[in-house]
């Protein structure tokens, strides 16, 4: 500040002071300075014109001296009134914030505080939520018969997914491309959070608002696909799958344009769901804290992240489901559901025929266009393994329809031996004429004993002969029996010796390469229907160059009943083996 300032500064104390003691007009009250320390008019002006100005003050000083005077405080300006409590242009406790408040807790409405008027305040305005307009609650039609959801009618294999919610606590949903996956995904999300749910659902419900989270690879991609479906597109017309009526904010992201960070929805049953948007990129990280009723995987997460969101219900009893191609094969995830059996985990798997939306003429259309790798995976809704897999033939090359097997065509079974990882067993027939063999009944059940198996395989025939593999010949832990005995105690007539080729060989490659080779030559078939053999058929791959020995218990089971074909026999006509019956009467 300069000297001269200060001089100013002094002489404007001096001129208050006289007020502040007192020298007042008769009739005027205490009118004191709006500000402790007031600048003299004209700070900041050309020298000129302060020099003209402090000439003219001198001037009326004088003229007012002559005249009688008056009070200083006169010419002061009157005090500012006391500045009202806002809130982005309306007061914090107006009827409005006292009613989200209500809604975010769930508590009873509460009652408006007393508050000073408030007409001379601007009409509150609406909030901006990223489209410029009012809350889509307050502006959207009211007619529940406009609602999207209300107009879902989901295919067989989508109802199916949504289903297995009641019963499972993780669910994926596999499918190929653009045959309506996400959809279901979408509109599970949105019943879960308004609580709109149809007279047909059979899966989980929640009778209370919810809180969940739906995510997607990365924030773009989540906004292109997820959001697209729930909200419809950014700075467009919501034709999403949540009703606009039931919105009552929307909170954006500021790093991304038309990215939703959160949503709150209006439940059924009162209060607010609250849905988050979430992505891969930033890691687990950003998936912990949190305890919530759902999470919703929209494309296959890394096995960290999919961790953390299953972490997420544990408090709440609540459900992890997912929607995805696999296009990353037999990822950690995608083995999960697919050889690690359990009752809280359920696949539901869609192909290209079961979209009723993709016309019978354009299927083989776009199948056509992917590469040949990966048409199963954006197809047929099966996990991709590129040049590692094994048996790289279409099911349709090898899938018959069941017919009854001729008498003359000799049987024999295979059999797999576990625990943890499954027992397996397969009835194959032969036939000789064409060397064609179809595997006919298949079986697979973890973590039972022999008392189990037996009884389900006695069912496909008395006399039916057994391969089993060296492992059979290991002793039980609990009773000291081989485990090939036990299976005979309980009515299996397993064969002699364990399975060998007729040289005496047990080779692994051996036998998988002539089964592929039956497969290419069309001498090896299997009957439509038996889902668990082709979903291990479709797995089968190497890594590194060699097999993968996982989830192969009923191929293995089919390869030791091939190497023994050489014992299969006819099935027993038990009315050849019953006695003559004589008329005693003709018997001389």
């Amino acid at each position: 500040m300069t000297t001269s300032s200060k001089k100013r500064r002094a002489t404007a104390r001096a001129d208050v002071a006289p007020c502040a003691a007192g020298a007042q007009p008769e009739g005027e009250g205490d009118a004191r300075s709006p500000h402790p320390d007031p600048l003299p008019e004209g700070e900041g002006e050309g020298e000129g014109k302060k020099k003209k100005k402090e000439q003219k003050e001198k001037k009326k000083g004088k003229g007012k001296k002559e005249g009688g005077g008056t009070s200083c405080a006169a010419d002061a300006p009157p005090p500012k009134p006391a500045a009202k409590a806002r809130k982005r242009n309306r007061p914090l406790v107006d009827a409005e914030t006292l009613r989200m408040r209500a809604l975010r807790g769930n508590d009873p409405p509460a009652v408006e505080a007393p508050a000073a008027d408030a007409s001379h305040l601007p009409a509150p305005r609406g909030r901006v939520i990223g489209r410029r307009v009012r809350a889509p609650a307050e502006t959207a039609p009211q007619d529940p018969q406009s609602d999207r959801i209300a107009r879902y009618e989901p295919y067989e294999k989508q109802r199916a997914f949504h289903d297995a919610g009641a019963r499972h606590r993780e669910r994926l949903f596999m499918a190929g491309n653009q045959l309506g996956k996400t959809t279901a995904g979408a509109m599970e999300a949105a019943l879960h959070a308004t609580g709109l749910y149809p007279e047909w659902w059979q899966g989980r419900r929640f009778d209370k608002p919810t809180t969940g989270w739906v995510a997607g690879i990365t924030a773009e991609t989540t906004r292109d696909t997820v959001q697209r479906l729930l909200l419809g597109r950014p700075r467009g017309e919501n034709k999403g799958v949540i009703p606009d009526r039931l919105i009552e904010k929307v909170s954006n992201s500021y790093t991304i344009a038309g990215v939703t960070d959160t949503i709150m929805i209006r439940h059924v049953s009162g209060g607010l769901s609250v849905l988050a948007f979430k992505s891969y990129e930033k890691g687990r990280a950003k998936w912990q804290g949190e305890s919530l009723d759902y999470v919703w995987f929209d494309e296959e997460p890394p096995q960290d992240v999919y961790s953390e969101g299953l972490t997420r219900i544990s408090a709440t009893s609540g459900i992890v489901f997912m929607t995805f191609t696999p296009l990353l094969g037999m990822s950690e995830v995608v083995r999960r559901f697919l050889a690690e059996t359990s009752e809280d985990r359920a696949v539901t798997r869609m192909t290209i025929d079961d979209a009723g939306h993709i016309p019978d003429t354009e299927r083989a259309r776009i199948v056509a266009g992917y590469p040949a790798h990966e048409r199963e995976a954006r197809a047929q809704g099966l996990p991709q393994l590129g040049s590692g897999r094994i048996f790289a033939l279409p099911v349709g090359d090898i899938a018959v329809a069941p017919f009854t097997i001729p008498k003359h065509w000799p049987l024999i079974g295979g059999l797999d031996f576990g625990w943890d990882h499954p027992t397996a067993a397969v009835r194959l027939a032969w036939d000789r004429d064409a060397d064609c063999l179809y595997v006919t009944h298949c079986y697979r059940q973890v973590e039972a004993t022999p008392v189990i198996h037996a009884a389900v395989l006695r069912e496909w025939g008395g006399g039916l002969d057994w391969a089993w593999p060296a492992d059979g010949l290991a002793h039980d832990k609990g009773s000291g029996v081989r485990l090939a005995e036990l299976y005979r105690a309980r009515g299996l007539c397993l064969l002699t010796s364990h399975a060998t080729f007729e040289d005496g060989s047990v080779g692994v490659e051996a036998g998988v390469m002539e089964m592929l080779e039956r497969m290419q030559s069309g001498r090896w078939k299997v009957f439509r229907g038996l889902e668990e053999w082709f979903e291990e058929f479709r797995l089968y791959h190497r890594r590194d160059g060699r097999i993968v020995k996982e989830a192969d218990d009923l191929l293995s089971a089919s390869r030791y009943a091939m190497m023994m074909r050489r014992f299969a026999k006819t099935a027993v006509n038990d009315s050849w083996s019953k006695p003559l019956k004589y008329d005693l009467r003709w018997v001389v």
